[in-house]
């Protein structure tokens, strides 16, 4: 088993130009995704046409699966969960209206795997461990999940960059987003903490995001921070 890290981002602008909102997800080329699987809005903020700003996210590799609330296309909350790690599977049951997923036991080398054995269809989700949170924060939702049904994933953290105002900070994409996105990382292959420019070419109304100065990122003071 590889141990767990943490990933410490900060996404920073100083007068943008113009109002612009900055969407995080992990919507790479994981297979079945918008068939058998939607990714879900890890981060959402909005920064201002004038003045300084920053959003802190932080991303743990410790992966856990639970059942997921959700209404309206929107992850509310999650009931249970259970942490998983890299080539293991854990099975969701019910008793006495209680859901709960078993201890995690050997799965298939280099997946995740979940199974549903509750009697019934249900709702699962793959999400990460948040320092604060008791429960994760959802990377992919996986809809009607059949009785006695796998969930079999191979999650590689490349986390993605948009520009979007389409969304809703808990919404589940349920198709690609129709703007290319302007930022990708693998967060495995990057320090535990990474300061990064967003920037707005005036001239072609573009957006580009380049990993700050260290040094210039440090000194930078008066910052409006918006929610992580």
């Amino acid at each position: 088993m590889s141990r767990a890290f943490v990933r410490n981002l900060y996404f920073q602008t100083k007068d943008l130009g113009k109002e612009a909102t900055l969407l995080l997800t992990f919507d790479s080329d994981v297979k079945g995704i918008y068939q058998i699987c939607f990714p879900a809005i890890c981060w959402l903020t909005t920064f201002g046409r004038t003045g300084s700003y920053r959003i802190h996210a932080t991303y743990t590799s410790q992966l856990a699966f639970s059942r997921p609330q959700v209404t309206d296309g929107n992850i509310i909350e999650a009931e249970t969960c259970m942490e998983i790690n890299d080539s293991e599977k854990t099975t969701l049951t019910q008793k006495n209206c209680v859901f709960q997923f078993s201890n995690p036991v050997k799965g298939v080398p280099g997946y995740l795997e979940a199974r549903n054995d509750t009697g019934s269809i249900q709702d699962i989700a793959l999400g990460f461990m948040s320092p604060r949170d008791l429960m994760p924060r959802p990377i992919l939702y996986f809809k009607e999940v059949e009785h006695t049904s796998n969930i079999t994933i191979e999650f590689t953290p490349i986390l993605r960059a948009y520009i979007t105002s389409d969304y809703k900070h808990t919404a589940i994409l349920q198709g690609a987003i129709d703007t290319p996105a302007i930022w990708e990382q693998n967060l495995a292959a990057l320090s535990e903490s990474t300061t990064w420019d967003l920037k707005r070419d005036p001239s072609t109304g573009h957006y580009k995001i380049t990993q700050a100065d260290q040094g210039m990122s440090n000194s930078s003071t008066q910052l409006t921070v918006v929610g992580a």
